[in-house]
C-alpha cells in the first residue's frame, strides 16, 4: 500500500485555507493559456487579443458550467444545503472543458473566427492540462477509485483529506495521468493531420471520453441512471456526437500537403 500523509492545505490566507487541488486547476488554466500565447508566435491566424479575449470568455464558462454539472451530480445534497451551490469545492473536468467551449464557440461567432482552428491548437494543452488538475485531485483526495488491496492502492491518512481515511482505495486519479500524458503525445503526432479544423479536438473529445466511460466504474460515484454515473452518460453522448462528426467529415492529409512549403532564399 501506498500511504498519503500529505496535507491537501498548501497555505491559509486569513482563517481560509487555500487547497493544493485549487493551485492545480490555477496552474492548469494557465497551461492552455500559455500554449495559446505561445502558438501565435509562429501562427499568422492567431493574435494576443484574440488568444487572450478568448480566456476571458472561456475560463469563466468554464468555472460555471464545471460547479453546475457538479450540484446537478449532487441535487438531494444541494436542495438541502442551498446555501452551498456557489462555491469553488466542487468542480468537473467535463463542465470546464464543455463550458468553456461553449463559452468560446460562441465567442468564435460574433467575431467571425474559426471556433475548430482554435480548438484544434490547445487541443494538446487541454488533455495536458488535466494531466495537471489530476495532480490535485491525488493530493485533495477526490475523485479516488473504490476499494481494493493491490500492492499500489493509495491509502489516505491525512484528516483534511477527502479520501476515505485508512481504507486503500484505486488511485484512479495517477491512472488518469498516466492516460493523459499519453494522449498528449498522441495528439502531439496527429496535429495538421487532419482536415476540417476541430478534427484533433473531436479526437481529443472522443479518447477522453471514452477512458471516463471505462474508468468511472472502478471510482467512487453516483450512479444516476442504467447504472451510470453522470460522466458516463456524457461521455456516450460525447462519442457519438464526436464520432458522428470525425466519420462523416474528417479526412487524413498527407504529411507534405499538411505543412507549408518552406521558403526558397532570395
Amino acid at each position: 500500500m501506498i500511504y498519503i500523509d500529505v496535507n491537501p492545505v498548501a497555505f491559509y490566507i486569513g482563517g481560509t485555507g487555500v487547497r493544493w487541488y485549487g493551485i492545480m486547476v490555477a496552474l492548469a488554466v494557465l497551461t492552455v493559456v500559455v500554449w495559446a500565447l505561445l502558438a501565435v508566435r509562429k501562427d499568422t491566424r492567431l493574435s494576443y487579443n484574440l488568444i487572450l479575449n478568448a480566456a476571458l470568455v472561456g475560463i469563466p464558462s468554464g468555472v460555471i458550467f464545471s460547479r453546475l454539472l457538479h450540484v446537478f451530480e449532487h441535487w438531494d445534497y444541494f436542495m438541502r444545503n442551498p446555501g452551498e451551490i456557489i462555491g469553488g469545492e466542487g468542480l468537473t473536468i467535463y463542465g470546464a472543458v464543455l463550458g468553456a467551449a461553449l463559452g468560446i464557440w460562441i465567442y468564435s461567432r460574433i467575431r467571425k473566427i474559426s471556433f475548430g482552428y482554435l480548438a484544434d491548437v490547445v487541443a494538446p494543452a487541454i488533455i495536458l492540462a488535466q494531466a495537471v488538475g489530476r495532480v490535485g485531485c491525488t493530493i485533495n483526495g477526490c475523485c479516488y477509485g473504490v476499494e481494493t488491496d493491490l500492492p499500489w492502492a493509495f491509502v489516505y491518512t491525512h484528516p483534511a483529506s477527502f479520501g476515505p481515511i485508512g481504507t486503500p482505495v484505486h488511485p484512479t486519479q495517477v491512472y488518469e495521468i498516466i492516460y493523459n500524458l499519453m494522449v498528449f503525445g498522441f495528439l502531439m503526432m496527429l496535429r495538421k493531420r487532419f482536415r476540417p479544423d476541430g478534427s484533433l479536438f473531436l479526437i481529443y473529445l472522443v479518447f477522453y471520453a471514452a477512458w471516463r466511460l471505462g474508468i468511472d466504474f472502478i471510482r467512487d460515484r453516483n450512479v444516476l441512471f442504467i447504472g451510470l454515473d453522470e460522466a458516463q452518460l456524457i461521455s456516450i453522448v460525447v462519442i457519438i456526437f464526436a464520432g458522428v462528426q470525425l466519420i462523416w467529415k474528417t479526412r487524413w492529409i498527407k504529411k507534405e500537403a499538411a505543412e507549408p512549403p518552406a521558403e526558397k532564399p532570395a
